[in-house]
Parts: C-alpha cells; structure tokens; sequence
C-alpha cells in the first residue's frame, strides 16, 4: 500500500471544562485549549504503526476548518506523519460536506486506507466515515477496536453487544476507530521541531467545488441543568417516604 490517508480534527481539549458563551450561540472556544479529536489521535497512531511495519509508505494527515487546526496538523506532523493538507474554512461544515472534501482529496492521492476517528468528542455525529465510504463506492468498517492488514485486505474487529465482530474488507476502505485499538504515542520536542519543516498545504475549501448541503442550523446552546444535591435517608421508611413526597411513587 502507497499512502495511508488519516482525518485529524480541531477540538476543545477533552480536560477542559466545556462553557457555553453567554448569548447561547455556541461552546466558549477563546482563550481554551484545543488539541486533535482523540478518536482522531488514535487513527493516526494505528496509520504510523502500519507505515512503521512496512505495510504502507506514506502518511498524510488533513484536517478541515480554520487556518487554526494548523496546530493539529503540525502536531500530527511531529507524531510522525509525513505531510499534511489543510482544508482552509472560517464556516462550521457539516458531515456530508466533509465527506465531499475528503473524498476530493482521496480522488488527488488515491490513498489504499482512509482512517477516521468513529466521531468527534464535540458534536459526537459518527456519520463523516460513513457518508465518505458511501460516496468514495468503498467498503468500510467502523469502531475498530484490533486492524491487521493482510496484502489487499484489511481485518477489522469491532466490539458490539453480543461480543466481537470480526469483518474482511477490500481496500481501498475507510476504518473508523475506537478508543481501544491503541494508545498514541507521546510528542518529543525534537519531533516537534522536526514537523516545522515537513510540508503542509492549504485548500481553499472553494476550490474544491462541493456541491453546498442543507446543513443543520443550532440556534441555541444551553448549559446542563445544575445536578440538585442528594438527600440522606435513615431508613428504608424515609426512602419510600421522601419518593413520594416527589411523586415518583
């Protein structure tokens, strides 16, 4: 296999603490931390594995949103990707849109393996792998929990409610992953130094031409409701008795 392609994503951090902006038009992002989707982070880990076994020669992160997800890029970059393509967005984009531009840049690269985080810990959609495989005409194989490649085949196990599912797939195929394939590995400096220098191309998500979607509009984000603080009963009497009193008896 030639090149291994690996969708990185712009996040909050998942050890920040999620607010919403005080207008309610969306999650408070200025001044937060962001880091690369951890499902994400996952793909790209399983992709440099493959690479480093010798089962593929080249790998290519591309993200798609603002000039910001640089960031993420380069530090997929430092992981150990070899070069990274950023389609260049201001406007929040929706699954089918960014399956259209991954698959306008799959029809460029012609990757063997496409691999994507199962969803995004910010809107947790689960649909981007999916819809790509659906317009690409390619297998796939969603929440990879083991992959092993075997020539032109990929082995994929998937954990479901009955136990493990294990499925064959032809590549070209997308894989999405889960939290159990692997653990990432962690970023030295050196690496990080190393990453400013390997190429990084920018898209105009304009140039590509996708046909605009419907999309889905939020009007409005609001905060939990704050989790009331629990009673101390003495005995199960109390219990019954302080059930009732909130009608759930």
């Amino acid at each position: 296999m030639d090149k291994i392609l690996v969708g990185l994503k712009r996040v909050v951090d998942y050890n920040v603490r999620v607010r919403v902006k005080s207008d309610g038009s969306g999650v408070e992002t200025s001044g937060v931390k962001m880091s690369i989707n951890p499902f994400d982070e996952i793909a790209l880990e399983e992709a440099l594995r493959i690479r480093e076994r010798g089962e593929a020669n080249e790998v290519i992160v591309m993200s798609i949103g603002s000039s910001e997800a640089q960031q993420q890029l380069r530090t997929g970059l430092a992981m150990g990707a070899d070069r990274a393509i950023l389609i260049e967005t201001s406007d929040a984009t929706d699954p089918i849109s960014r399956a259209r531009a991954f698959l306008e840049i799959i029809n460029r690269e012609e990757p063997g393996l496409v691999l994507l985080g199962k969803q995004a810990i910010d809107n947790d959609d689960n649909q981007t792998g999916q819809m790509l495989a659906a317009l690409w005409g390619r297998p796939q194989a969603t929440s990879a929990s083991n992959l092993d490649m075997h020539g032109d085949t990929a082995r994929v196990t998937r954990e479901v409610d009955s136990g493990l599912e294990i499925v064959d797939v032809d590549l070209p195929a997308v894989v999405t992953v889960d939290l159990r394939l692997n653990e990432p590995r962690y970023v030295k400096l050196p690496d990080i130094m190393k990453a400013k220098k390997k190429p990084l191309d920018e898209i105009p998500f304009a140039d590509l031409r996708i046909e605009a979607s419907p999309g889905i509009n939020a009007v409005l984000f609001e905060s939990p409701e704050q989790r009331q603080k629990g009673v101390i009963v003495d005995d199960v009497a109390s219990l019954i008795a302080a059930l009732k009193d909130k009608g759930l008896l």
